[in-house]
């Protein structure tokens, strides 16, 4: 005998299923790369005309080709100032700060918007100076961004898990979707030696590439000024 109420609870089941099915697909297709915002390397040219700002009580405007004209640089393009992922990569950073000196190389970072005492807050993490680049040219010339997809992303998890095991913490404070990245910029014209665009949030730079980079740098007569 036909049951109406058995063919629904089927339908409902047969849906259920479906759905359930259409998550877990969705969630494994949001972790490969194809949903990733496509990155595009920025030119020499692009990032030496960018207008950056000194972070003091009387800020002062130069261009970027002063960081690195004379010695090169390694500079971090900051997603976040107040984001433990990337106070963790400051760390990071920082840890090869000795080396870089030893090789004259200095090492800098921006970010993109100066939030309360955000940037002061991350000073403890970054042993270098911080300057503002309020057009983000450091994070283009294709800005990118990660929203709630990054949510989903076992590798993200994965950061988040690394960075606490770390002991770092962070706050929410500002705009943190428009990802970042790292710069090792050679002296001169030399060009830039490594760009890392981050992927997703907490995609760190490879210290020991940065660090090959930074040895591959030549030094210049000439010296900027900021």
């Amino acid at each position: 005998m036909f049951n109406p109420f058995e063919f629904i609870n089927m339908g409902l089941w047969s849906i259920s299923i479906g759905a359930l099915g259409a998550a877990v697909a969705g969630i494994l297709f949001a972790n490969t790369d194809f949903f990733l915002s496509k990155s595009e390397n920025a030119a020499l040219e692009y990032l030496e005309e960018t207008d950056l700002m000194t972070i003091d009580s009387e800020p002062r405007s130069f261009k970027a080709k002063n960081l690195w004209e004379s010695n090169g640089a390694v500079i971090m393009a900051v997603r976040r100032p107040g984001c433990f992922l990337c106070r963790e990569e400051a760390s990071g950073l920082s840890s090869l700060k000795l080396q870089l000196d030893q090789l004259g190389v200095p090492l800098y970072a921006v970010v993109k918007e100066k939030v309360g005492t955000e940037v002061e807050d991350f000073q403890p993490y970054f042993k270098g100076e911080i300057y503002l680049d309020e057009k983000k040219r450091f994070y283009g010339p294709q800005k990118r961004k990660m929203m709630l997809l990054g949510f989903i992303r076992l590798g993200v998890w994965q950061n988040f898990y690394r960075a606490w095991q770390g002991g770092f913490e962070g706050n929410l404070e500002g705009e943190g979707f428009i990802l970042g990245g790292a710069f090792v910029i050679g002296a001169g014209k030399q060009g830039i030696l490594l760009e890392h665009r981050e992927k997703e949030f907490g995609d760190k730079a490879n210290l020991t590439a940065i660090l090959e980079a930074a040895r591959k740098i030549s030094k210049q007569t000439a010296h900027g000024s900021i």
